[in-house]
């Protein structure tokens, strides 16, 4: 067989290190040796890689990103010269096949030989197939590699139902890509539960319920029997071991995995009894020459470790050793967090409370699918915890480990209004806590730096998971400049008060008066303009300017949307959304919007807002469509501003033998009586009838929920990236307590909140938070809500609706046209496919034709 390098008799001028597997740890490997020299380039060492996959180390943590848009190149872990660079020689698709210790070498598939002086095993784990009949059948999968993912999403296309064997981490994810593919979607789960390693039994049920609520089927306390396929070979369905059976004709396994250590078995090195190659303290196999890292080693600790932040120690300390330095690995954190199925999950410490005496500080919440549990020693000690549906806290509790709480434990899983929630800044934190635990990175190193890409570049603290970005974000030095931005020093509550107080209309003449001084007779910037567009626009009834926002120089400051009343969509189309006021409806008025969507070729959606969205008008079409729907009763859903949205509503006691309170008719009241306000950023509403919570009341910036005695009024809640349920402001409101203290809190949140600052985050950040909101619109502290509640009775009265306020003006129609210099001709790049009876965007005709390239040497290629 060919030999890469003359066998190593100690005369070869650098050591040969041959690394078998590319995956993480096998990444971080590299980078370590890296940070020590260890290269090529800096002749003190040949590394050789050899790789199974056909391509380089991609993030596996974050692989069902895959079906959310990110592509394999964006998987990639490696910087794009990062192999060249360091004179790495990556063999990618060549496994290794075997090794001979006594002679020191590797035998590659490709039948290549490489003598080695150093062997890295970090050839990772593999999925577990549980030895059922019909598992190799056509459909069946394991979810481990992008080339899984991109079977799983082939197969899929002529699938309707999917299930998956494992309710695990893993297994979470494939089932939500399986949704995510438009799969009816089940899980068999052999535990009890689901996540049995990480949450406990309350977790697991509050985990059940969410997921279940999203329209998936979970079955657990089962396991599969048999897969049963068809005549063609194709899976049809799986026995379950209750005696049950469920069809399906997609299989995904993720029961597991189990260390790839046949290499190392075949060539005599120690294996433990349940799989694992054994290594001592330094990640040393039984032959010293030899170590071993990742999911594929048996650790000086007895346990084989699943999760990616153990492999990167290992594969510091190997790194370390073989550089001749002392390093060693003696056990690692398992705490994790993670977002399933956008449910936020995370466990840390001793979640289970196996430690003698240990207590248990639980709250939980059915209805939010909310639960918390802190495990306390007897003295006080925070021994790990479970925390299912909001995990915000995870990133200050899970360093706090093993340390007294300084607050009462309860404090901190209450929900506001109850007694929390109290939280715990970074500064309570020790210098020797752990903040990264995937690089395993100090507070005390984090803090020698001042920004967040230094912290990146030089610790590595939040280029893993990234759960710990938010908490290193807290611990860097803030900027002591807290103007709005370049332009204007001051913050935009402050230039609220500014346009407020002197009555300033115009974006000019406040940059010209207080701007910064560089800024003054400026254009300003896209930040600034609208900005100060939606602060004039908010006071517009005040200042007594024009409310609509495309009237003179207003329309400069717009942003994409607002500029043509719609919503912007990829191929250059528009989305129309009429408002539906509490998402009531007359069957007239659906036909019309039917006839609409009809007439003008839409692809029509229900939004999550009780509303119905068009999509695919061209700027020339909007004022037509508008007129049509205006005609008909419709005005403006103000989708595309940062404005009232919707106030969604349940049918409340009208229809309903739950509900308590007419949900509906609060709800359509609301809805026109803030409908077209300009605030900071988008809000959401909704009215539920009673304590089920049909209308997700809690998860709005203003929520009501009906009780026998009046409406319990919540605010701050969010959906969205990062969700957030609302606190209690008030209870057992009448409809005009309620109506009045809405008023005031959504005046003192525009009034005080930052640019594009929902209200969850300006509650959390506003000084005083919750009690200090309250003080002010419930018991007015500050003497404002006189002046508050004029300003929105200023804006009810003042409301026009802007879609009829522009068919009506000739002048203004002149801006909805694709081409000025061709009023009449429509964006040729605007096209549509069908797809389900509907249209969809066309991309293809936004990308071009394929142009020949034609070389140096005259040649073309394509």
């Amino acid at each position: 067989m060919p030999v890469s390098t003359p066998p190593t008799d100690h005369t070869a001028p650098v050591p040969t290190i041959v690394v078998v597997g590319h995956g993480m740890v096998g990444q971080r490997f590299l980078e370590a040796l890296a940070d020590r020299g260890l290269t090529a380039t800096a002749c003190t060492a040949r590394v050789v890689v050899l790789c199974e996959e056909p391509r380089a180390a991609y993030d596996r943590v974050q692989l069902t990103s895959y079906f959310t848009g990110r592509t394999p190149d964006e998987l990639s872990l490696a910087e794009p010269d990062f192999i060249d660079r360091h004179g790495f020689e990556l063999r990618l698709g060549d496994p290794a096949e075997s090794v001979d210790r006594e002679a020191r070498t590797v035998t590659a598939r490709s039948g290549e030989t490489f003598v080695y002086d150093t062997l890295v095993l970090a050839t990772g784990s593999y999925p577990f197939v549980p030895p059922v009949p019909g598992k190799d059948a056509a459909g069946c999968f394991v979810y481990r590699t992008i080339e899984d993912l991109l079977a799983i999403e082939e197969y899929a296309r002529t699938a309707t139902t999917g299930a998956v064997v494992g309710g695990g981490l893993l297994g979470l994810e494939a089932a939500g890509a399986l949704k995510g593919l438009g799969l009816d979607t089940h899980v068999v789960e052999f535990a009890p539960r689901l996540m049995p390693v990480q949450v406990d039994e309350g977790g697991g049920a509050a985990l059940l319920r969410t997921i279940e609520s999203m329209g998936l089927t979970v079955h657990t306390g089962v396991g599969t029997q048999e897969v049963t396929a068809g005549e063609d070979g194709a899976v049809t369905g799986m026995t379950l071991s209750d005696g049950s059976s469920l069809a399906t004709d997609l299989v995904v396994f993720s029961a597991g995995v189990r260390p790839r250590d046949q290499l190392a078995h075949d060539c005599g090195l120690a294996v433990g009894p349940r799989g694992g190659i054994i290594v001592d303290e330094e990640c040393r196999t039984s032959d010293p020459v030899v170590f071993a890292i990742g999911e594929c080693a048996l650790a000086a600790d007895g346990r084989v470790y699943g999760l990616v932040a153990p492999g990167y120690e290992m594969a510091q300390t190997a790194a370390e050793v073989i550089a001749g330095r002392t390093a060693a690995f003696t056990g690692a954190d398992l705490s994790t967090k993670l977002k399933l199925l956008g449910v936020d999950v995370a466990s840390f410490g001793d979640a289970h409370g196996t430690a003698e005496g240990c207590l248990d500080v639980v709250y939980a919440d059915s209805r939010t699918g909310v639960y918390k549990k802190l495990v306390i020693g007897r003295d006080g000690t925070l021994l790990g915890g479970v925390l299912v549906g909001d995990a915000e806290q995870y990133g200050t509790l899970r360093p706090m480990t093993g340390t007294v709480l300084p607050v009462a434990p309860e404090q901190l899983v209450l929900p506001a209004g109850a007694g929390g929630p109290v939280t715990l800044g970074p500064s309570a934190l020790p210098d020797d806590a752990v903040i990264c635990s995937c690089h395993n990175v100090t507070k005390g190193s984090i803090c020698e730096h001042t920004t967040l890409p230094e912290v990146k570049k030089c610790t590595r603290a939040g280029t893993g998971c990234g759960s710990c970005v938010k908490v290193i974000g807290q611990l860097l030095p803030q900027s002591q400049d807290k103007g709005l931005c370049g332009c204007f020093s001051h913050t935009r509550s402050e230039l609220y008060e500014i346009v407020r107080t002197l009555g300033i209309a115009s974006y000019g003449e406040l940059l010209d008066s207080h701007g910064r001084e560089a800024a003054r007779g400026g254009d300003g910037c896209e930040i600034c303009k609208p900005t100060v567009g939606s602060i004039i626009a908010s006071l517009a009834p005040t200042l007594g300017a024009s409310g609509y926002v495309l009237d003179g120089e207003q329309a400069a400051l717009q942003d994409t949307n607002d500029h043509f009343l719609a919503n912007l969509q990829r191929n250059g189309s528009y989305s129309i959304v009429p408002r539906i006021p509490g998402g009531e409806i007359t069957p007239e008025k659906l036909i019309v919007i039917g006839e609409v969507a009809r007439d003008f070729g839409l692809y029509t959606k229900i939004t999550g807002g009780q509303r119905i969205d068009m999509f695919g008008a061209r700027v020339d079409q909007l004022p037509l469509i508008w007129t049509r729907l205006v005609d008909a009763g419709f005005e403006s859903g103000h989708a595309y501003g940062k404005s009232l949205r919707t106030v969604k509503s349940c049918v409340g006691r009208t229809w309903c033998r739950y509900g308590v309170q007419d949900s509906v008719r609060m709800a359509i009241d609301l809805e026109l009586r803030y409908r077209g306000l300009r605030s900071p950023h988008k809000l959401k509403s909704a009215v539920s009838g009673c304590a089920r919570e049909c209308a997700e009341a809690r998860g709005k910036d203003f929520g009501i929920i009906a009780t026998a005695g009046g409406w319990n009024l919540y605010v701050g809640g969010n959906g969205g990236a990062e969700p957030r349920h609302a606190d209690l402001l008030a209870q057992d409101l009448s409809d005009a307590e309620l109506v009045r203290l809405i008023d005031r809190f959504l005046m003192f949140y525009i009034r005080t909140a930052d640019r594009l600052e929902r209200t969850s985050t300006w509650l959390d950040r506003i000084d005083g938070g919750l009690g200090h909101v309250r003080d002010v619109v419930v018991h007015d502290s500050l003497g404002l809500c006189q002046e508050l509640e004029r300003m929105m009775a200023d804006h009810v009265a003042g409301y026009r609706d802007e879609w009829a306020e522009t068919i009506n003006d000739p002048e203004r129609l002149r801006r909805f046209v694709t081409f000025v210099n061709a009023p009449d001709a429509p964006d040729p790049s605007v096209k549509f496919v069908p797809e389900r009876d509907q249209v969809k965007p066309d991309l293809e005709i936004l990308a071009g034709p394929v142009l020949a390239v034609r070389t140096l040497e005259g040649t073309s290629s394509r």
